[in-house]
């Protein structure tokens, strides 16, 4: 093991969960703006939504703060991006099924 200073591996935990979780925001925030997720794979968004949550418990039972707080923060965003995905899909998919009604002419 590393010698290091007191304080430090939280403080690189706290610094690490920052920068990860305010990378995710942006677009977090874009997604939900406009709604486009036609770039979002369903499989691999609830994969990651999953592993986030997974994160989020280990950190629990760790008892990190760091870890606790960067993934509260991206299961929500994550969880929100998520059920727009599946949101907008059903919508499509409703909309694709129903016949369009046309003049009658």
């Amino acid at each position: 093991m590393i010698p290091t200073l007191p304080g430090l591996p939280e403080t690189l935990g706290y610094l690490a969960a920052l920068l990860t979780t305010s990378a995710f925001v942006p677009q977090a925030v874009l997604t939900l703006r406009t709604r486009d997720v036609s770039g979002i794979s369903l499989t691999m968004y609830g994969a990651f939504t999953l592993g986030v949550a997974l994160w989020l418990l280990y950190g629990i039972v760790i008892g990190q703060w760091p870890v606790i707080l960067a993934n509260a923060v991206t299961l929500a965003l994550a969880t929100t991006i998520l059920v727009t995905k599946v949101q907008v899909d059903r919508s499509q998919s409703a909309r694709e099924r129903t016949p369009s009604r046309g003049t009658g002419r």
